[in-house]
């Protein structure tokens, strides 16, 4: 097995990927802002390819919107927890796989392609360009693909200076060098991005940008506050105030998790 695989089989081995979405207002948010901009973007019903399926949050939410969906998990108990959370969907194929190799699927197959989370885990250039070029590859011209990743200065923010022990500098020397270029290797186990950084990793590549999005916005740092509590009106309104912010620049860096969101270019 290799070093990654390793990674995360320790980080999603116990299954707790399953309540991700659900057991936190950050979490239910994240699900909500990502919904809603899928269900923006993709023809309905369509062909869609999910890659870091996980154990299928997602995936039950397209599949009972009629598309017909690829899930497609490398962990072994997130694949089991998915083909189980998905059995009863006939338009839901789960299959055990790894985003940096889809040869199974031919060129131009999907309409719509969601990475959602292998950016998260990916150190070295080779493997992300592989990721990207490989999700382009298999997306018709004039599809839409979405790349979910992380902020890394809400890493900063959420796990170094709210969370235990409080140890901004650790987080800073993990994080960028003395020059303050990002640093990316696999014992931070997720690895972050600035949103020019990101954006940039698309340059000269065969889509068009369309948006940035903050799918979380701040939630996840207030969350952390011992004294933290919101309401379901409360959680209702922050969503609305977060859908109608979440594409501004100024707010993006602040959010834990982000989708780039392009289109493929027609041939």
């Amino acid at each position: 097995m290799d070093k990654r695989r390793q990674i995360l089989e320790g980080i999603y081995g116990d299954g707790r990927e399953e309540t991700r979405l659900t057991r936190t207002r950050h979490g239910q948010l994240e699900f909500l802002t990502t919904m809603s901009y899928i269900d923006r973007q993709a023809p309905n019903p369509c062909r869609v390819l999910e890659l870091g399926a996980g154990t299928g949050s997602y995936t039950a939410a397209l599949a009972q919107r009629r598309h017909q969906v690829t899930a497609v998990e490398l962990v072994e108990k997130n694949y089991e927890l998915l083909k189980a959370n998905t059995a009863q969907y006939p338009n839901v194929e789960a299959v055990r796989g790894d985003a940096l190799d889809l040869r199974q699927w031919a060129d131009d197959t999907f309409q719509l392609t969601l990475s959602m989370g292998p950016m998260y885990h990916l150190y070295g250039k080779g493997g992300v360009d592989r990721a990207i070029d490989e999700a382009i590859r298999v997306t018709r011209p004039g599809g839409i693909l979405m790349f979910a990743f992380l902020s890394v200065y809400a890493i900063l923010y959420d796990n170094y200076l709210q969370a235990e022990p409080h140890n901004f500098k650790a987080g800073w020397e993990e994080n960028f060098d003395k020059d303050m270029r990002l640093r990316h290797f696999p014992e931070q186990v997720f690895t972050g991005y600035d949103v020019a950084g990101f954006e940039a990793l698309f340059e000269g590549k065969p889509v068009h940008h369309l948006r940035t999005v903050a799918t979380d916005g701040i939630l996840e740092l207030a969350e952390d506050r011992v004294d933290f509590s919101m309401t379901d009106e409360d959680f209702r309104l922050f969503s609305a105030y977060h859908l109608l912010t979440c594409e501004k620049r100024e707010l993006l860096g602040s959010s834990a998790h982000l989708l780039y969101i392009c289109r493929k270019a027609n041939e």
